[in-house]
């Protein structure tokens, strides 16, 4: 099974592509859903994540409170690399559970950090969704209601805009409506079809 590994900063448009490539029945894996369902409440991730940021990143209700720790781990980079040695290993056994749960011809697995966590080899094909920054910014103050600074410092965590570019197989440039973008997902959807045989 082909693999395409769907991947771009915040706010460049990752799950509409996703959801487009739905559109043409094709399975995705979502590394952002996955790492949501990790942390619902009873999940171990969860109790691990208490433990090592303490009871104030855990709301009354028992969730997690994201935005807190959000604020702790772009103001510090250990905290940052703690959470991910907790997430990161989880995630990836997740997928590699339903990829092989799979049979389509190919797969489009969405992971916003593959070249942040160095996971290329995971996958065949580099789909990068890309966008200028102020579009990025624009797109997450209005769906995320972050301040600019918040979002100015997401962004600095991940890969540059540049090297992201560089990794690409394929590139998706999110500047325009949707029956563009519709367009670049249906010329790629036959390109897949025919890398995959």
């Amino acid at each position: 099974m082909y693999k395409v590994g769907l991947t771009g900063g915040i706010g460049c448009g990752k799950s509409t592509v996703s959801d487009l490539f739905k559109h043409y029945t094709i399975p995705v894996i979502d590394a952002d859903e996955i790492a949501y369902a990790l942390v619902v409440p009873g999940q171990p991730a969860l109790k691990k994540i208490q433990t090592v940021f303490g009871a104030a990143c855990i709301n009354a209700n028992g969730s997690l409170n994201r935005g807190l720790l959000r604020e702790s781990i772009f103001q510090d980079t250990e905290k940052k690399q703690q959470l991910e040695n907790i997430m990161h290993p989880l995630v990836y056994a997740e997928i590699d559970r339903q990829l092989n749960q799979l049979t389509s011809a190919y797969v489009i697995i969405s992971v916003p950090l593959l070249l942040e966590t160095r996971m290329q080899p995971l996958v065949d094909h580099i789909l990068v969704i890309d966008c200028p920054m102020e579009m990025q910014v624009n797109r997450v103050k209005l769906r995320d209601n972050l301040s600019e600074e918040q979002i100015t410092a997401i962004i600095n965590s991940q890969v540059g805009r540049t090297e992201r570019l560089i990794h690409a197989d394929s590139v998706i440039h999110n500047t325009l409506d949707m029956s563009y973008l519709s367009e670049q997902v249906n010329t790629l959807h036959d390109q897949f079809l025919k890398q995959a045989q």
